[in-house]
């Protein structure tokens, strides 16, 4: 480091460090004095011996047995390490203010440089931050920390650490203009990665390497999308998140909000919002589950249950519809229909097990997404669409190590459990898809690539939600306003939508397309219809062989998959609606009353 900084920190913090040997008996005395002639505490007379003690060993209690220890173990360093290892271990320890811990992490913060670059009016600042590290913080208060960095000044000139000219030009110099914080959406990754040490090694007592998972790449991507599609907007969005993740739940890209530098609060992990109709995705897959059929008929039409009365978007009903085109265009009547079908305890096992982990209220308006949760959980728990099936739980860190490459904790590479099934993620994936080709999707689409997802808006446009993947990357994108305060008619098909396609376009740039896991193919109105001779009707299609053996003709042979058209066993459909019924289905009379 520049050596203006052990000499600065000196000056002002324990003139007598080079000569004490560990306790201060004319500092304290002193200290004393001038406590007493003050009327309060105005000055300590710890040294910085006993200040590296009480870092790396004891808590801050302010006790007579603490500071007894703290002597002790002061006494003991001395004995243990040179004067020159003491300052240099106290100086890489000390905090700094906002969030800046040692010297080198001091300088980058304040000055944008090494601490080996520190100017003598740069190395009076630093030491001067050490009496109160938030309070003179340049981050914060630039004069004070000028005012400050003076006084540290005149000690070194008192000291003759520099001269009379030395000083003045240091003292002519303005006061430094540091950013609020860092600058970066990498930071929101930075500062779950402290989190995350805790939980996985406890309090690190030493200095260590830990290897996450972020590509910066797909970082700067993320951080430029959100925040061109927040400034370019004229819809009164002021906040946006996104998370990426692999397949194996490894987070590889993750933007906590517009500008790290604004607001550090992560809105990608710590944030709860509600999550509209990204949610119905498990009251469908709960459905599949219990015997329903992307093919199987329903009827899209005023429901009440209890007294909840959900309508769709549009106020609309279509009648009777595939309950794959019901999640196309998010259809809110059939989505409650099925969950009062089918439960609302087995749509919340499914969310669970696929990877939410907040808790969600047992209340059919879960349905339509009235239960909170955060981006993070809710991009894990699409992944299992995207990776075959197999749980997906985020995660940040691979490895820790020490500064010598020993190993304190790497993550295993054990199999995950397999959450869904091969044949319920071929049906998912087959109507995702479609919500991405042709329905409330269609702005996320990228030609070249099988992509699937699902749109969400919850009311009054507070949160607009777009959770997609690839069979490579599983991305969830949410816009909104901290405040709750309305956005202007933003649906999770407009912004996030577009913001989704964005990031993914450039993510997978030169990269070959990989289908989505499962080949199944939701048959339709526009197949033909047949009989079984039983009463029952089913829904026909054809589909190459995989194997691909050509035909006489020059074709491929066909195989024949045979649609269910009717309910599953014990489910009790609505009477058909023909078309010319459906606008009495939605009349004046029942729009204004209800029923």
């Amino acid at each position: 480091m520049s050596p203006y900084i052990p000499e600065a920190v000196v000056a002002i913090e324990d003139r007598r460090f080079y000569d004490h040997f560990g306790v201060d008996p004319f500092g304290i005395l002193r200290a004393a004095v001038e406590n007493w002639q003050a009327g309060g505490t105005v000055q300590g007379g710890s040294t910085l011996t006993q200040q590296l003690a009480k870092n790396i060993f004891l808590n801050p209690d302010q006790t007579i047995q603490r500071k007894i220890q703290e002597a002790i173990l002061a006494v003991w360093l001395e004995h243990k390490f040179t004067k020159d290892q003491i300052l240099d271990m106290y100086l890489n320890r000390v905090y700094f203010g906002s969030g800046a811990t040692g010297v080198e992490a001091a300088a980058r913060r304040y000055f944008n440089k090494s601490a080996s670059e520190v100017t003598l009016s740069e190395a009076a600042t630093l030491a001067g931050l050490l009496k109160a590290p938030s309070r003179l913080s340049p981050a914060r208060d630039p004069k004070a920390a000028k005012d400050r960095s003076e006084v540290v000044l005149g000690a070194m000139l008192d000291e003759g650490k520099i001269t009379r000219q030395d000083f003045d030009d240091a003292v002519a110099e303005k006061p430094v203009k540091a950013k609020t914080y860092w600058d970066g959406a990498q930071h929101y990754a930075a500062d779950l990665v402290m989190r995350d040490i805790k939980k996985l090694v406890g309090d690190v007592k030493q200095d260590v390497i830990v290897e996450t998972t972020i590509e910066m790449p797909l970082e700067r991507i993320a951080e430029k999308v959100i925040r061109q599609t927040i400034d370019t907007s004229k819809q009164n969005v002021t906040q946006g998140a996104l998370v990426a993740i692999d397949g194996t739940g490894a987070i590889r890209a993750l933007v906590g909000g517009r500008d790290y530098a604004e607001s550090q609060f992560n809105r990608a992990v710590d944030a709860k919002r509600q999550p509209g109709s990204t949610f119905k995705p498990f009251v469908y897959e709960t459905a599949l589950e219990q015997g329903w059929r992307p093919e199987s008929i329903i009827v899209d039409g005023p429901v009440q249950i209890g007294k909840w009365t959900p309508s769709n978007y549009e106020n609309t009903y279509r009648g009777e519809v595939m309950v794959a085109d019901a999640l196309r265009f998010s259809l809110n009547t059939v989505a409650a229909k099925l969950i009062d079908n089918v439960g609302t305890q087995a749509v919340i096992d499914t969310a669970h097990r696929l990877g939410i982990k907040s808790d969600i209220v047992d209340n059919p308006s879960i349905a339509l997404g009235t239960s909170e949760v955060s981006l993070l959980e809710l991009t894990g728990a699409f992944a299992p669409f995207a990776n075959g099936g197999y749980e997906a739980t985020p995660h940040l860190v691979n490895r820790i190590t020490t500064e010598d490459g020993k190993v304190v904790w790497e993550r295993g590479a054990e199999v995950p459990p397999k959450v869904l099934s091969e044949d319920m993620v071929g049906m998912m994936n087959a109507m995702l898809r479609r919500v991405v080709d042709s329905g409330t999707g269609r702005k996320a689409a990228i030609e070249g690539y099988d992509a699937a997802g699902k749109t969400g808006t919850t009311q009054d446009f507070k949160d607009a939600w777009f959770m997609g993947y690839t069979a490579e990357l599983v991305t969830g994108v949410w816009f909104g306003n901290d405040n709750g305060a309305k956005m202007r008619r933003v649906t999770g098909g407009s912004l996030p939508a577009e913001a989704w396609h964005e990031f993914m376009k450039a993510a997978l740039d030169g990269t070959p397309n990989v289908p989505l896991p499962g080949n199944y193919t939701i048959g339709g109105p526009d197949a033909p219809l047949v009989a079984d001779g039983n009463g029952s009707e089913y829904y026909e299609t054809e589909l190459p062989r995989d194997d691909g053996v050509p035909r006489e003709d020059g074709g491929r042979r066909q195989n024949r998959m045979i649609y269910d058209r009717s309910p599953p066993p014990g489910v009790v459909v609505e009477e058909r609606v023909s078309p010319r019924r459906r606008e009495d289905d939605g009349s004046l009379f029942r729009r204004i009353f209800g029923g």
